[in-house]
């Protein structure tokens, strides 16, 4: 569930609320009642864990040259012709 962050037009109160996509904005301030309006905000995101970078993209390869699963036994693999 996103975050979303307001700040009070009454008494600059600043605070986070965690709302779903179809939940209404706020319009009242938790701490005086008054008005709000919804601040942009810089988000974090992180990666954590194993997954498609860890396995596949992030991991650096010793060689650029392309493997052949049959190890180099195939007709048209690069190995085979060496």
């Amino acid at each position: 569930m996103p975050v979303y962050e307001y700040q009070c037009t009454a008494c600059n109160n600043t605070f986070e609320l965690r709302q779903k996509f179809s939940d209404e904005p706020a319009t009242e301030c938790p701490a005086c009642g008054g008005t709000v309006r919804k601040l942009i905000s810089s988000t974090a995101f992180s990666l954590k864990g194993g997954g498609w970078y860890t396995e596949g993209y992030g991991s650096s390869k010793s060689s650029d040259a392309p493997t052949c699963p049959s190890g180099g036994s195939c007709a048209g693999c690069p190995s085979a012709a060496a």
